[in-house]
This record gives C-alpha cells, structure tokens and sequence, in this order.
C-alpha cells in the first residue's frame, strides 16, 4: 500500500494516512494496520529501528499521523500531546447549513471535558464545509460533537444514520488536513499540511 510521507527526520515520521485503515493493531484487527505496514517495510529495507505512533486517528478519518522513530522519540512527542502543545487542524463536510459562521462546541464527552472549535469555509442549504480545531483530544471527538449539534459528518454511519443525509458519501468526510508542533528533539517549530482526499473535491468546487 503507497502511504504518502510529508515529513521525516531522524526522529520522527509524518505520513497522510488513507481512510479505512487503523492506525495500530486492535483485538479484530492486527494485520492491516498502518504501523504494521510501514514497519514491515522497514523491517525489508534493514531498518534498524520500528516506528511508534504518537497519536491516532478513527479508521476512517484520513489525514496526518505522527510516527517516532523509537520509543524514547514517541514518549517525548506523547508529552507533547499530553500539553496540549500540538496545534491539529481538520477539514470536515457536516450536514446541513451550520447557523453560526464560527463558533465551539463545549460539551463533555465519557465524563470528561471536550472542546471543539470550527470556522465555516463555506456553507450551503444542505451541506457545510468547516475547518475545525479539537482543543482535547477525546475519542471521536468531532463526529460525536458534530452528531451532538445535529450536523454529523457527511458519511457518518456509526453515529448517525447515512440514509438521514441529503448529501450522499461512501467515505467520512473527515480529514487530519495540518499539525504544528515543536520537534521534541531540536524545538524547531513543526508546521505541516496535506491535500485533502479526492472526494473531498466535489463540496469545495
């Protein structure tokens, strides 16, 4: 499988996950997995190391992934998460048209705070286009804030029903589009994007 790499050093790895894949192994799924099938490249190539990832996405969210060249890199990076020092950006196509331009979402999610911010890029009657900050980093955050307001992700099928939407997609339109951070390693300031899938196209046109 071609996983895009936009970033790598001696420490860390950043590539732009496809959607459909998880990002580590989990009780059902242990083989396709994206840090199985990067390390099992490495471990053809003789790399002397394996990659960790430092965080995840929602097997059906694409977009960026930070990878640690060893578990001492992925401890620091993790620390970084754990401050809230690593700036996430998302793309997302929610249902229907958001009333607010801009605003956040500021409800707790499994008894713990959460906070979603989002900017609209573009809104229309059935379907609005947002780039969207989680401030926390709870599971699902965005799909389930987004689902909470009543404007799921276009795509949703585990938080909402698909046959509810307008606006039809065999994939979540949900994508990790940048990330700024400060290299745990040599604190300069990290600053990455990505495209965003094909299928995103059609609501941006």
């Amino acid at each position: 499988m071609a996983i895009p790499v936009i970033y790598e050093d001696n420490w860390l790895l950043v590539v732009n996950k496809p959607p459909g894949l998880l990002t580590i192994p989990s009780p059902k799924e242990k083989n396709r997995t994206l840090i199985k099938i990067l390390n099992e490249d490495l471990k053809k190539k003789g790399a002397a190391f394996s990659l960790h990832a430092c965080h995840r996405l929602d097997r059906h969210t694409s977009g960026l992934i930070i990878l640690a060249k060893g578990k001492s890199i992925q401890q620091k990076m993790m620390q970084e998460f754990k401050k809230k020092a690593v700036n996430k950006v998302y793309i997302a196509v929610v249902d229907g048209l958001l009333a607010k331009a801009q605003g956040e979402i500021n409800t707790p999610l499994s008894g713990k705070s959460a906070l979603t911010r989002y900017k609209a890029i573009c809104r229309f009657k059935d379907f609005s286009v947002l780039r969207v900050s989680p401030l926390t980093g709870r599971k699902n955050q965005i799909r389930l804030h987004f689902k909470q307001i009543g404007h799921p992700v276009i795509g949703e099928s585990r938080f909402a029903f698909r046959r509810d939407f307008k606006i039809k997609s065999k994939k979540l339109c949900l994508h990790a589009q940048g990330l700024r951070f400060l290299h745990p390693v040599t604190g300069k300031e990290i600053h990455l994007e990505t495209e965003l899938p094909a299928y995103f196209n059609r609501f941006l046109k």
